[in-house]
């Protein structure tokens, strides 16, 4: 078993690994492994109907049948919690999230601890106080215009069971709104090559309050939280609140805290400076030094 641990890397939503291509070419360079997961319904496994497609049918689109209907936060942890388990054969084992991803990996923490050295977030959901959608009427989301990114919406999510948007969509006003989320530091053509490794589904399933960070658990692993100073959806007092709540939780085992510059994708598109953080982290990262 080697001493040198294995990034396991969790996208956020509507994303795959895909997106972490470029940061994982960083890694490599930098002399270390990783693996980059797709979670259920997502990268090959993700559905993309003729639909979608140019020339677009919107009726189409509003209405196809989408595979991710029906996967559930815990189909998405116990799909990681398998690809951990592998990674944990060969050493030690760092899990790296981004947004919604976070939500899966502190499903995972709660099972399964063990597995994990050190958990970091980059920007990444942790909900300790609240549900996650509860979050979102709380002071530190009022910037976020969640109108705005509904423009690209298709269909009817109670009646498809899934979240579809049109990432596709040559609408200026979505494509706006899209630019001001998610990237608003990159050029157009970072913008829509990124919207173009999207896929149009998500599942519905956020969690519960069972689904929030638990101390007995997640609480003895080494955490990390990234937070990204000029992210407009997931804002800095978010990811500060998210960050007070976790240390509250565990006082004794709070989280070290490191900022990157950039938006949402940023770090993504550029990510020399989040692979030196990830190589450092590397270096701090002890098994026999849990809590």
């Amino acid at each position: 078993m080697s001493s040198q641990p294995t990034f396991v890397l969790v996208h956020g939503a509507f994303a795959n690994s895909f997106s972490f291509a470029p940061l994982q070419a960083e890694l490599g360079l930098l002399g270390h492994r990783s693996v980059a997961v797709d979670l259920p319904g997502h990268g090959f496994g993700a559905t993309y109907t003729r639909a979608y497609q140019a020339p677009q049918d919107p009726e189409g689109l509003a209405t196809a049948p989408g595979a991710i209907k029906g996967v559930t936060l815990a189909d998405n942890a116990a799909h990681l919690i398998g690809v951990l388990e592998r990674a944990k054969r060969n050493g030690p084992v760092i899990l790296v999230s981004h947004s919604r991803g976070g939500i899966t990996a502190t499903a995972a923490a709660n099972a399964r601890p063990d597995l994990i050295d050190r958990i970091v977030y980059v920007s990444a959901w942790c909900p300790v106080a609240l549900d996650v959608n509860d979050y979102y009427a709380e002071p530190e989301m009022a910037t976020v215009d969640v109108a705005s990114l509904g423009l690209a919406a298709a269909g009817n999510p109670a009646e498809l069971g899934l979240l579809r948007v049109n990432f596709r969509t040559a609408d200026p006003a979505a494509l706006a709104a899209f630019r001001a989320a998610f990237l608003a530091d990159g050029t157009d053509e970072e913008l829509l090559t990124f919207l173009n490794t999207f896929q149009p589904d998500e599942n519905l399933d956020v969690g519960t309050s069972a689904d929030r960070a638990q101390a007995a658990t997640w609480g003895t692993i080494p955490k990390t939280y990234v937070r990204l100073a000029d992210d407009a959806s997931m804002p800095l007092p978010l990811q500060d609140r998210l960050i007070r709540e976790g240390d509250a939780l565990t006082p004794d085992n709070p989280y070290d805290v490191r900022t990157l510059p950039g938006s949402h994708l940023k770090w993504l598109v550029d990510p020399a400076q989040a692979a030196g953080v990830l190589s450092e982290l590397a270096q701090l990262t002890d098994p026999s030094a849990r809590p």
